[in-house]
């Protein structure tokens, strides 16, 4: 596995948060290594051939906006290492089957103006939260604590804390702001209806403003290739096909950090663990999956909008009412008939992607947990309905139902790929209610997956709160030890 028998920092899994650890732990002069069960790096950040050669796929994420909303990329030199960003002007589009389509462009203006009779609520709603986000960011993206600025965290609290479906209606007037609002908030893969699924589509909007919904040339994998060879520039390593499957599968080391979810740390420390923590972690509850579909076409998307053709995101599903009854169904069993799609267009943007006048393309919809049904028929149609024609491109595709996406990253529990609900006591409290979330109750052991602060995306700020708090101890011990 690795020519040391002891270190002074392990971390199981090389997703973004455990390379973001790994990092902060190598830049304060620990020995690391980085344990990967699959034989590439990256976990949510990953790319590969997944339909036919040459054309580049992105694993599971594909579209990175708190990769630069976040500050701890930026605080790296990643672009030494590889990475660029492409900035795509408009982020998203969200069409309708008549009239023009809702986009969320850069410029709060040129968004609003899409919005027809609420561009002025759209403004009053966002901007604010987009003028100050650096302070809500470092309140409300954290470890529960006393806020830093009050004022300004406790009014964007006061809407993040409604449903979406409640504050779109409050809101806003008209069908379009109401679905375009609607399609941001599915991003917590929760019932519209359910108490604080506004937080993450007012975050969504925010930076889109602020900093963008930008992708990576090369594709997500090049983000996951960066931190590691800035890690080893450090004097980490990375040994891949290493699973972990007890604590007794890992060198010596006075730290432990963990990239996965509950469910694992139980089964690779669970003995260790008191029995109260265990039961806690026993109790984190998993969100519902996403069967993922990954196309290679013959030519771009003929989307019967214009302004589609220029976003990197789509938001498939049209009105509210659609979007509430397609995110209910998975939390009820079931597999909604008309799915909200989420769909990225890299290649569009990026050539590096496919062969000269070729593109792939992405999409999922949520779907029950572990759900073993195929639903790209429904998938294609909603395509379809907004881009007639859309299945005389396509070359070929790979299906992934949510069964089959832990497979190749056992973080995707039943094809959760939010590492956990998003209910409101675990977008407050995860992976369970503890002064420090990322502690296990094992000395020396944490967890820096999503299932701890801020939760899901390709951020890293799991792994650097985790490592942060593992330093904090052992510059603690060493106080003592010297006392």
């Amino acid at each position: 596995m690795s020519h040391r028998h002891s270190y002074d920092a392990v971390i199981v899994g090389s997703g973004p948060n455990g390379l973001s650890a790994a990092i902060v732990l190598a830049q304060a002069g620990l020995s690391v290594l980085v344990l990967e069960q699959q034989p590439t790096i990256g976990g949510g950040a990953r790319s590969a051939e997944l339909t036919l050669p040459g054309f580049m796929h992105d694993v599971c994420s594909a579209v990175h906006p708190m990769g630069v909303a976040m500050p701890f990329f930026k605080s790296l030199p990643l672009q030494k290492h590889g990475l660029r960003w492409i900035d795509l002007p408009t982020a998203m589009a969200h069409p309708f089957d008549d009239g023009p389509s809702a986009v969320l462009r850069s410029s709060i203006e040129e968004t609003s103006a899409t919005l027809g009779v609420d561009a002025r609520a759209y403004d009053a709603l966002v901007r604010p939260i987009t003028e100050h986000w650096e302070e809500i960011r470092d309140d409300a993206l954290a470890p529960v604590h006393p806020p830093r600025h009050p004022i300004t965290t406790g009014r964007f609290g006061l809407s993040a804390l409604r449903s979406a479906e409640s504050l779109a209606k409050s809101r806003f007037d008209g069908e379009l702001a109401r679905g375009f609002f609607a399609g941001l908030c599915t991003h917590t893969i929760m019932p519209l209806t359910r108490t604080a699924t506004s937080s993450i589509g007012l975050v969504l909007a925010a930076v889109a403003h602020r900093t963008g919904w930008p992708i990576p040339v090369g594709g997500s994998q090049s983000i996951s290739n960066a931190l590691a060879s800035y890690l080893r520039a450090l004097g980490g390593e990375i040994v891949t096909d290493s699973p972990v499957s007890s604590l007794r599968d890992i060198p010596d080391a006075k730290t432990i950090m963990l990239d996965v979810t509950p469910r694992q740390a139980i089964a690779i420390a669970g003995d260790r663990f008191s029995a109260s923590y265990r039961s806690a972690l026993a109790k984190y509850r998993y969100g519902p999956g996403v069967c993922k579909v990954d196309w290679a076409l013959g030519e771009p998307v003929p989307w019967r909008d214009p302004a589609c053709a220029a976003a990197g995101t789509l938001h498939l599903g049209g009105t509210l009412g659609e979007l509430v009854a397609s995110e209910a169904a998975p939390w009820n069993g079931e597999h909604a008939e008309k799915p909200f799609v989420l769909v990225a267009q890299p290649s569009v943007f990026d050539p590096t992607r496919t062969p000269p006048g070729k593109h792939t393309l992405w999409g999922y919809c949520h779907v029950p947990n572990g759900s073993d049904v195929d639903v790209s028929d429904r998938i294609e149609r909603q395509i379809e309905r907004f881009a007639p024609g859309f299945r005389d491109c396509i070359m070929a595709r790979r299906v992934t139902r949510a069964s089959e996406l832990s497979l190749g990253n056992a973080n995707l529990v039943g094809g959760d790929i939010g590492a956990g609900a998003n209910t409101l006591r675990q977008l407050l409290f995860r992976p369970a209610l503890r002064a420090n979330p990322y502690a296990t109750s094992v000395e020396g052991l944490y967890l820096c997956s999503a299932s701890t602060p801020p939760g899901g995306g390709v951020h890293g700020m799991c792994g650097v709160f985790a490592a942060t708090s593992a330093l904090a101890a052992l510059r603690g011990s060493r106080g003592t030890k010297d006392a």
